[in-house]
């Protein structure tokens, strides 16, 4: 039995039901919750350190490195029950994906610093890193969230059985209209 599991067992029934009825979206934000970590240490790691001039390149590699992460955590962990794609096409996917999630987490970012100018020295070391926080975790990782686990569950780790259904329903459809012509 895995931590979640035991987690939703001391639950009041009627939460135990809501848990057990969305285990996927809770697995996605452990995994995400785990990755937030690995992005935002990073993320000031090299902001305060090598790339104090480039917050943006210092965000896109802590993005990519935490991208890598969650791809091994959701296929292992959150959507380990789903699939049936070969692993590089699934793969091939998931990078596709994330990396539109990490340009979509990047553009409030982009647009605090380059548009809004909010960096050193036009405002304070504590504004800038405020801003950069609010604009790149909490509103850019919003953004990003709510894109991936759609886009996660629709086409990278899809249900084979939707997908089983969804070709017979294209094959009757085509099949009716071979019968009609």
């Amino acid at each position: 039995m895995s931590i979640v599991d035991d987690v939703v067992s001391v639950l009041p029934p009627r939460l135990r039901e809501i848990a057990i009825r969305h285990k996927e979206l809770i697995k996605f934000a452990l995994v995400g919750a785990t990755t937030f970590v690995i992005d935002s240490g990073l993320y000031y790691l090299l902001k305060w350190t090598i790339l104090a001039d480039k917050p943006l390149t210092a965000k896109i590699i802590s993005g990519v490195v935490a991208v890598i992460a969650s791809y091994i955590l959701n296929r292992e962990w959150s959507f380990k029950n789903r699939g049936g794609r070969e692993k590089h096409h699934e793969a091939l996917l998931f990078f596709g994906v994330s990396g539109i999630g990490v340009v979509l987490a990047n553009i409030p970012l982009w647009i605090s610093i380059y548009g809004l100018d909010l960096r050193e020295p036009h405002v304070s070391f504590m504004v800038a890193n405020v801003a950069d926080f609010f604009s790149a975790f909490i509103i850019g990782n919003l953004l990003q969230m709510a894109f991936r686990f759609w886009a996660m569950r629709r086409w990278v780790f899809p249900d084979e059985i939707d997908e089983i259904v969804a070709e017979f329903e294209e094959l009757v459809v085509e099949e009716e209209q071979l019968g009609h012509t």
